[in-house]
């Protein structure tokens, strides 16, 4: 732990000469520290009462009787692949008995517990200043609801030494994976060279200054304060963030029964202060207090392994992608609204804490609820909120607020709250149902669920809804944003006037996404289109123009936007570095030093990722990659095939393998290799595609037709899959077949000029009209 300092002496202030019109004295420009949460509690006695026992005050401590809940009177846990003993030392401490990522047998010490309700995690001391976040944990609900017990947080996986969720692997580490949500003032202190962390914290659990920014500007004004002097600061008090979503009055619209928020509010600062640990995303830079998330930190967006397509919660996402694409957000309404912010409880319990802005005789009635008053299905959260467990025991809502929509449920596959509760009814039944009760509902519009699905799917119609949706200013911005990363994969003339517009727009998450989008169309494009974007004022999409610029060949570029390119490549390096103990971003790092020319550096950083993750297959295949643009293929073949043998079904490195003999000439092997890529992955219809073209170069036109038409059955309207056959059919004389597959291509893709032309000639060589 970090000690602290002393507080900095207080500034000197002079008074003006006597007769002179007293000024405002300059603002102290004295950098804040932490001082931590203890000096803070004198004065603002009642927060932190209200913060006492709080999740946030128990969200780590050190082991000691008062706060390990588990049993460690030697009990043990036996399953998932770990063998496992609970148990006190000598001392008086606790301790885990069991093997590590290599296997080896030993005695851990368990330095930190993680977390309260509705369970308990711990903190083994590891080598090299690593804290490795125990995946057995403890049950902390009372034995009558089936708790106190010892329980896998994987119940469903086997998790033996070397695996990648065993408790002692990577994606177990504390020090990446949970110390910035769970501590104050952390700093991660990771030495490359030496593969060592020396983390620090001024407080250990998440305490004042983990949200009201550095305090020891403020506690010198308090003293100021106290002893009658003035000492001025640029920021509030001393703070470099207030959080107070200010004066503001609810007022509810007799008539709608909705409330609207007077004066408007502009900026929600507390909300993107929260989204720090409440959000799904990835660390860019350090965090800076006041500033909005995507500064330092890439957000998730609505991606399928997330969210369902309407938005609704799949994976753990920690509410802020839910939130932003409510109601309750774009209306103004901030986290403390609905929660204490110190103890983060709600202000009220049950249908009152909604009352507050949704009047109760229109909404909290059985004309709406469609439920007996008092009962669980009338309860506004259970309707709206639906909860989705994590961590096998923890329920979390949905804090996205939306109508539960059951037909959605029936056209989607997305789950509804209705038979979340009628479990013995169908989503059928549950949308007739509320189609009764409401015929005259004007919540039933799409929104943006059916585009997101039609991106998804890749339906014949997806280009067209989701540029509707890209452009559709009263959707989400996280949902229009989505829009555009789906549109990356239709590159047309309208999709990059939809594009071009998300560039302009006031949002960087949608900004970012626009630049995305360009990944798939001509260096030309995005030089002119993404190059702007290289300035922007938020690092994330600064950082998205670089992901997409470091591919066009540079010396197709004047040296001015060339080297504005490599600064821009250069900060993304950066940024990636933040997180240089963990082997993807090793591996990214390598693909930006290959793709500026510097050879060494990439495959410095591919071996360095290579070594931090042995098991791991990306570098191996990154890096024979590297060789292939270097002519150097006979070297890239060794780790293909060391690939191979650590993942045999992995459809990626059996893909890199067939292209890699293919480029040597050893067909037979190759289309071998590139059949089982397509047979391990066969929703991938590139890897199809792959396997049709390495038959037809060793001569079997015959055999990659039938390939190609057992592709298509299943990607009916993927461009490539019809562009291909378009040129099979060409090449074995069949103009009819050729001509409905570019017919059916130019369906898909009705503004490509190529495609056009393409119908034109098969057209005029058929003599079709």
């Amino acid at each position: 732990m970090r000690r602290l300092g002393a507080l900095a002496g207080l500034t000197l202030l002079t008074a003006g000469c006597a007769g002179e019109t007293a000024t405002q004295p300059a603002p102290d420009t004295t950098p804040a520290g932490f001082v931590g949460g203890a000096a803070c509690a004198d004065c603002h006695a009642e927060a932190t009462q209200l913060w006492a026992g709080s999740d946030h005050d128990l969200a780590m401590q050190p082991t000691a009787e008062a706060s390990v809940l588990a049993d460690f009177d030697n009990t043990r846990f036996r399953g998932n692949g770990v063998d496992l003993r609970f148990q006190r030392s000598e001392a008086g401490g606790f301790e885990v008995a069991g093997r590590d990522a290599q296997g080896e047998a030993g005695i851990f010490n368990v330095a930190y517990t993680f977390g309260v309700e509705p369970l308990q995690q711990y903190l083994l001391e590891m080598p090299g200043g690593r804290l490795q976040a125990l995946n057995v944990a403890w049950d902390t609900r009372p034995a009558s609801d089936g708790g106190q017990r010892w329980f896998h947080l994987y119940p469903d996986e086997q998790t033996p030494p070397g695996d990648q969720l065993h408790w002692d692997s990577p994606d177990m580490n504390w020090n990446y994976m949970c110390a910035e949500c769970h501590s104050t003032d952390l700093q991660k202190n990771y030495d490359p060279v030496a593969r060592t962390f020396d983390t620090q914290w001024t407080d250990a659990n998440v305490s004042c200054e983990a949200c009201h920014s550095p305090g020891s500007n403020h506690v010198r004004w308090a003293e100021a304060q106290r002893d009658g002097n003035e000492l001025v600061f640029s920021a509030e008090m001393g703070l470099e963030i207030d959080l107070d979503p200010g004066d503001r009055e609810w007022r509810i619209d007799e008539s709608t029964g909705l409330a609207e928020r007077f004066p408007q509010l502009e900026r929600n600062t507390q909300v993107e202060g929260c989204a720090r640990c409440h959000a799904r995303r990835s660390t860019q830079a350090e965090y800076a207090h006041g500033k909005d998330l995507s500064e330092t930190h890439r957000i998730a967006l609505l991606d399928e392994n997330l969210y369902f397509p309407d938005g609704q919660i799949r994976d753990e996402v920690y509410v802020y992608g839910s939130f932003l694409q409510s109601k309750m957000y774009s209306s103004g309404v901030t986290c403390s609204d609905c929660h204490q912010p110190h103890s983060g409880e709600v202000l009220v319990d049950g249908n009152g804490l909604c009352n507050q802005c949704h009047l109760a005789d229109k909404f909290d009635v059985p004309d709406h609820t469609r439920h007996d008053v008092g009962t669980e299905g009338a309860l506004c959260a259970n309707c709206h909120m639906p909860e989705r467990t994590y961590m096998v025991l923890d329920d979390r809502r949905d804090h996205s607020f939306k109508v539960p929509r059951p037909d959605h449920s029936v056209a989607f596959g997305t789950p509804n709250a209705c038979t979340s509760c009628h479990t013995n009814q169908s989503d059928t039944w549950a949308a007739s149902t509320v189609a009764e009760w409401f015929p005259d509902s004007t919540t039933r519009t799409s929104g943006f669920t059916e585009a997101l699905a039609a991106g998804r799917s890749r339906a014949p119609d997806a280009a067209r809804q989701l540029r509707d949706l890209a452009d559709n200013w009263e959707q989400p911005a996280i949902a229009r944003a989505t829009a555009l990363t789906l549109l990356e994969t239709y590159p047309e003339a309208l999709t990059l006037d939809s594009i071009g517009r998300g560039l302009s727009n006031g949002n960087s998450l949608i900004r970012a996404a626009a630049v995305g989008a360009l990944r798939t169309y001509d260096s030309g494009t995005q030089v002119r289109m993404a190059y702007p974007l290289l300035r922007d004022r938020n690092l994330s999409v600064r950082l998205q123009a670089a992901r997409v610029l470091v591919n066009v060949p540079l010396n197709e570029v004047p040296d001015v936007e060339r080297a504005t390119i490599l600064a821009g490549v250069h900060e993304l390096i950066e940024a990636l570095a933040v997180n240089a103990e963990r082997a993807e971003f090793q591996l990214n790092i390598g693909f930006l030093y290959a793709a500026t020319g510097r050879a060494a550096e990439a495959e410095a950083a591919y071996r360095l990722a290579i070594s931090l993750a042995p098991n791991d297959v990306a570098a191996r295949v990154n890096l024979a990659d590297m060789y292939r643009a270097q002519a150097r293929d006979a070297e890239g073949e060794p780790l293909l095939r060391e690939a191979v043998a650590l993942a045999p079904d992995n459809a990626d490195v059996r893909h890199a393998l067939g292209l890699n003999l293919i480029r040597r000439n050893q067909r037979v092997e190759a289309a071998q290799e590139l059949e089982r890529a397509w047979r391990l992955a066969p929703d991938n219809a590139g890897y199809g595609v792959a396997y049709a073209l390495a038959l037809d170069s060793g001569g079997d036109l015959a055999g990659a037709w039938t390939v190609l038409q057992e592709v298509e059955r299943r990607h009916p309207t993927d461009p490539r899959v019809l562009s291909s056959l378009v040129q099979a059919a060409r090449k074995g004389g069949n103009g009819s077949a050729a001509l409905e597959y570019a017919r059916r291509l130019l369906e898909i893709l009705p503004n490509d000029r190529g495609v056009q032309q393409l119908v034109s000639e098969l057209e005029a060589a058929q003599g079709a009209p």
